[in-house]
């Protein structure tokens, strides 16, 4: 398999350790592991958040996009869920929201790794819908070793 992996190879479970109602990545729509990744989101009505923010006026909180995006940062780290350790969210920087995302909306998330030292990760992520930003961070992420027993796996 090439270094550039392509939908029809990629099985989100196989790399992102979350599961319902927390993940927050619908495809993998393309990835180079440990340089980058393009995710998607298809933004639905029935998402359990959208009950209470805002009823009348429904719109992605934006810690659910964050989530998204640092999610999608992970699938560019290049790890897999099939491996021991796991990676933790350490830090989001310069977050800007442009737009609101809405029901219906398609999020797709675009990570590039801008350096991995020992276990520590730093991704750039922009979010778009309709080719529009809508949002954009900076995460530093922290591989721990050994997180995951072989039963969790």
């Amino acid at each position: 398999m090439s270094d550039n992996e392509k939908k029809a190879d990629i099985k989100i479970a196989d790399i992102v350790p979350h599961k319902y109602p927390f993940l927050m990545i619908d495809k993998i729509l393309e990835r180079t592991p440990g340089v980058s990744a393009t995710c998607q989101k298809n933004v639905s009505n029935n998402e359990p958040f959208f009950q209470g923010h805002f009823p009348g006026y429904p719109v992605m909180p934006g810690v659910m996009i964050t989530e998204a995006m640092a999610q999608t940062a992970g699938v560019a780290s290049g790890r897999t869920h099939g491996m021991s350790d796991v990676g933790i969210l350490a830090g989001v920087d310069k977050a800007k929201f442009k737009k609101p995302v809405f029901p219906g909306d398609v999020l797709i998330m675009k990570s590039t790794i801008s350096s991995i030292r020992m276990n520590v990760i730093k991704a750039n992520t922009t979010a778009y819908v309709d080719d529009k930003l809508v949002a954009s961070a900076i995460f530093t992420i922290v591989i721990v070793p050994g997180a995951f027993n072989q039963d969790s796996l």
